[in-house]
């Protein structure tokens, strides 16, 4: 028998020492990102990688996550207050008064009868995982296992395992096409983006009753009988860059699902959650659905925890409930971390404050205020890349374009929605860079934008800084183009 070979520090002649700027595997590998020191308000100071510090306007409070302002004076009490309270146990088994009480408070401030139970998460990604897992179940539950195929879009973004990445379809999910599930399960519809599919001389109203007999005849070529559900955000994110939907497309999803029996699941991680209401309360869809006919399954999240905690969720409706309480009464798994005490505790404090002040309220306000001034770059002729400003309430899109007639992109190795969220960042607002929103075929060919998101406590100062920081950046990556030869 061989000795066992002495330890050693030396490294394995094998492995090439490499420099390290950074210890983190995450983005840019080994490349120094700036660093958050603080905020406050609609304010962040950060740490450059050049050691700088500065403080920069947040018009996207990371992705969307923002509800409550950075440093808000009560938010120390709130996680004070929870991690003397709670204590960690195995939420199947012995479960806590917050995850309760939170799942009662986001159902109270729906509309009455949307939902009848929650289950709280540790990230979107993890929500729509769940909500798989529930559609599956509930068709078991209901005696139709055969309804196995999940609808949803192209250009889609639902998370980041291979799960959610197999629900959607975006420049995320494409370099895993090999590892995620087959097509053959997870069904793809035609994306809603007027800006770019609608056809010459179509009205909005056309191009929604266009998609929805496409996706009629998807269905019934794909076989109603093995579908399970359909999934969509209401008002898409990074993916597409918040198209407003019309109520005649929201509608008529609705009744798709009901003609043939499928789930309608919306997914309102990055939209939801007040960012967009126009009754000062939680969810989207209220803008374009009778308040009667909602979801069969809704997940939340980002701003649930306004990025004090790491909190998501899934919400059901009667329906749902009421299917596995005639069946087996209880669910098949469950994860570690869900309802998590302490999460869910302070995610109450912050939404009970958020509505007690009026913030949703004020979002959609302010909201609307910012895209309407930053609309006006659509009429003036100085920004000649500017194609399109869309969006509601707390979230909007700008999208550039070479012509802004014809609609031609930029060439997508310019990458020039990280120009203009670059330039910005570098004059002080914070805003992101998004980019493959159109495609052809099951290949992207480019599209560029940029997204706002801002707290829920904006101001309409707060929102006048964020346009004129934007119209500056524009200017300034616009002469460069035109400079260059290619505008």
């Amino acid at each position: 028998m061989s000795a066992t070979p002495a330890t050693s520090v030396s490294p394995s002649p094998s492995i090439q020492e490499k420099p390290q700027q950074s210890h983190l595997f995450l983005g840019g590998i080994n490349k120094p990102k700036p660093h958050i020191i603080s905020g406050k308000g609609s304010t962040i100071t950060i740490r450059e990688p050049t050691g700088e510090v500065r403080d920069v306007i947040d018009g996207m409070t990371g992705a969307a996550v923002g509800a409550l302002s950075w440093g808000d004076e009560d938010i120390i009490d709130y996680i004070s207050e929870a991690a003397k309270e709670y204590t960690y146990q195995f939420p199947s088994v012995i479960c806590n008064d917050a995850a309760e009480d939170l799942a009662k408070f986001y159902i109270d401030n729906s509309a009455p009868n949307a939902f009848a139970a929650a289950l709280w998460t540790s990230s979107g990604s993890e929500a729509n995982e769940m909500a798989l897992k529930t559609i599956r179940q509930y068709w078991v539950e209901k005696g139709k296992p055969q309804k196995i195929k999940y609808l949803s879009r192209f250009t889609s973004y639902h998370g980041y395992t291979t799960g959610t990445l197999s629900l959607g379809f975006s420049n995320r999910s494409t370099p895993f096409t090999e590892i995620l599930a087959p097509r053959s399960l997870m069904v793809k519809l035609p994306e809603y983006l007027p800006y770019h599919y609608k056809l010459e001389n179509e009205t909005d109203e056309e191009y929604s009753v266009r998609l929805l007999a496409q996706y009629e005849e998807i269905i019934l070529k794909e076989d109603p009988e093995t579908i399970a559900s359909l999934t969509v955000e209401p008002v898409s994110g990074t993916s597409l860059g918040t198209p407003r939907p019309t109520k005649t497309y929201i509608y008529g999803l609705r009744k798709l699902c009901d003609k043939y029996d499928i789930l309608l699941h919306f997914d309102e991680v990055m939209c939801g959650t007040g960012r967009m209401n126009p009754n000062g309360k939680l969810n989207t869809w209220e803008n374009f659905l009778p308040l009667n006919e909602g979801p069969d399954l809704q997940t939340v999240g980002k701003t649930l925890g306004s990025g004090y905690v790491t909190i998501a969720g899934m919400l059901v409706s009667p329906k749902v409930r009421n299917a596995y309480l005639d069946g087996s009464s209880s669910i098949a798994g469950a994860q570690t971390y869900s309802c998590h005490a302490f999460n869910c505790a302070v995610a109450l404090k912050v939404q009970q404050k958020i509505i007690s002040n009026g913030y949703t309220k004020n979002i959609y306000e302010q909201g609307n205020y910012l895209g309407a001034e930053l609309a006006k770059m659509l009429t003036d002729p100085e920004f000649k890349m500017v194609g399109d400003v869309r969006g509601l309430g707390g979230f909007w899109t700008v999208e550039f374009v070479k012509d802004t007639k014809t609609k031609e992109l930029f060439p997508r190795k310019l990458d020039v929605s990280h120009m203009v969220s670059g330039t910005c960042h570098k004059k002080g607002l914070i805003v992101m860079g998004c980019n493959d929103n159109v495609r052809d075929g099951e290949t992207f060919k480019g599209g560029d934008f940029i997204m706002y998101a801002p707290h829920f406590t904006i101001t309409k100062e707060d929102a006048d800084a964020m346009v004129k920081l934007t119209k500056e950046s524009i200017l300034e990556v616009q002469a460069k183009l035109i400079a260059d030869g290619i505008l």
